[in-house]
């Protein structure tokens, strides 16, 4: 997706005629409120079957959106709780193919070479993939989109949530700022919704369906063209080539000539790997994730023995968090599904001082790193440690993060930044209202008492702290 996102901000005003926000993005709010409702059904949903067919293989009620930002955790709930009913994460992923693979075009054939020259390429990117990609299968599933769509983060990240582009795409799904931003993808010193592969997913798919929809009246390989390169760049090829031209007949950058083949060529040798020489990793089609809410900031290292896993497997697992700690307030955390319970009762008994939430503190003069760790009750090695430090050289201004031993996180904003009150105008959503003001959709609804799936009312009055 990055290319799409290397002009300059005129450049993109300019050639990009669509600039898809959360509020456009397709949504049914009473399929979202049966979704909730399901969530809380899980032994009812047990018994409700998921066929096999692209087309009917449906969650029954599910119309997940990137907008109402905690969808992905009742959905999550509501999907787990329904037994496998494929050998393994493959079967499922092709019993949702939608595309025509087209393997007899010449662009395409050269990738399903490619990949036959390189089958541990395909091998590597697939394990790498493991914890993720039953996850976004349902995704797609969820909305009655064609499941190669789940192959999309194989070509832009390796299936790697912590990628990062030098031009600044990042993520699993290659978001760059503004375009994040843009999809109500939280970014501020805590944490980069960019690289929460749940969020992002939904963002993603909603960008994906947005541009197909608008543009290209349903026709997958132009608004996949439009992912990479910008739904402008794709319509003014369309004008060239004399009009309403399909993907195969216009003329792109050539990164975007590649890609929708390369897609199509992975897709047909994933249908069929034996015939192509690979060897899939085996995934079973059962939860390899859970997602749990923290009840607070909640130091990782602190999550990672709740769950009874190593901090560097609850980080890879979460990178969308930049430092020692989720995010002041609720947050949320991926952990294994196998140790959802143990997480959850082990947070249940917690006692809050032992969270050790963190706050960021300024170097001022006279300080020394002996001084800091001294004053917060660390030893030195565990500030280094906690701050990514390898000497002890520190400078004037620079931040730091120590223990926060104030009182709860929404009275320290209160008291540290004043309490907000913010008036809901038309056309406002709250994942649009918290990107404004730098702070999560999920710490909004839950200091104005909201479910992220209500609706706002112009004139409307909400509460609000810096999360900054």
């Amino acid at each position: 997706m990055h290319q799409q996102d290397l002009r300059t901000d005129g450049q993109m005003a300019a050639d990009t005629p669509c600039r898809v926000t959360p509020t456009q993005a397709p949504f049914r709010p009473a399929r979202l409120r049966h979704l909730i409702r399901l969530a809380s059904l899980g032994a009812t949903l047990c018994l409700m079957p998921l066929t096999a067919s692209a087309n009917s293989a449906m969650v029954p009620g599910v119309s997940p959106t990137s907008e109402y930002q905690r969808a992905p955790l009742n959905f999550m709930e509501a999907v787990d709780a329904i037994p496998a009913h494929y050998d393994d994460v493959w079967e499922r992923l092709r019993a949702g193919y939608q595309l025509q693979q087209d393997t007899g075009r010449p662009r395409v054939r050269k990738w399903i070479s490619w990949y036959q020259e390189h089958p541990h390429h395909v091998e590597r990117i697939a394990e790498q993939a493991r914890p993720w990609i039953r996850y976004v299968t349902l995704r797609t599933e969820a909305r009655g989109l064609p499941a190669e769509l789940a192959l999309l983060p194989f070509i832009e990240s390796a299936y790697d949530p912590d990628a990062a582009h030098p031009g600044g795409a990042t993520g699993m799904w290659q978001f760059m700022p503004r375009t994040g931003d843009a999809m109500g993808l939280t970014r501020n010193r805590w944490y980069d919704g960019r690289k929460d592969v749940l969020l992002s997913t939904d963002a993603a798919l909603d960008y994906l369906e947005t541009q197909g929809e608008r543009w290209y009246d349903g026709d997958w390989e132009l608004a996949l063209a439009a992912y990479n390169a910008g739904a402008g760049t794709v319509n003014r090829a369309r004008r060239r080539a004399g009009g309403d031209e399909d993907y195969w007949n216009i003329k792109l950058p050539n990164e975007t000539m590649e890609y929708v083949p390369k897609l199509l060529a992975l897709a047909a040798v994933i249908r069929d790997p034996e015939e192509y020489g690979l060897s899939l990793p085996k995934i079973d089609d059962r939860p390899e994730i859970a997602a749990v809410e923290t009840g607070g900031q909640l130091d990782l290292s602190t999550a990672a023995k709740l769950a009874g896993i190593s901090e560097d497997e609850l980080r890879a697992l979460n990178p969308a968090y930049k430092r020692w700690a989720t995010t002041p307030g609720d947050s949320s955390l991926v952990i294994p599904a196998t140790a959802r319970d143990t997480f959850l009762s082990q947070l249940a008994t917690l006692p809050e001082k032992a969270r050790q939430s963190w706050a960021s503190y300024r170097v001022k003069r006279g300080d020394t790193l002996s001084v800091i760790a001294r004053r917060n009750g660390l030893t030195l090695s565990e500030l280094k440690q906690k701050n990514r430090l390898s000497g002890n050289t520190i400078r004037i201004g620079q931040a730091l993060m120590v223990p926060d031993r104030g009182a709860s996180v929404a009275t320290q904003l209160a008291s540290a930044n004043g309490e907000k009150k913010v008036r809901v105008k038309s056309g406002d959503s709250l994942s649009l209202i918290a990107a404004r003001h730098n702070v999560s959709t999920r710490q909004l609804a839950r200091w104005n008492k909201l479910s992220s799936a209500d609706y706002l009312r112009p004139g409307q009055m909400l509460t609000l702290y810096s999360a900054n």
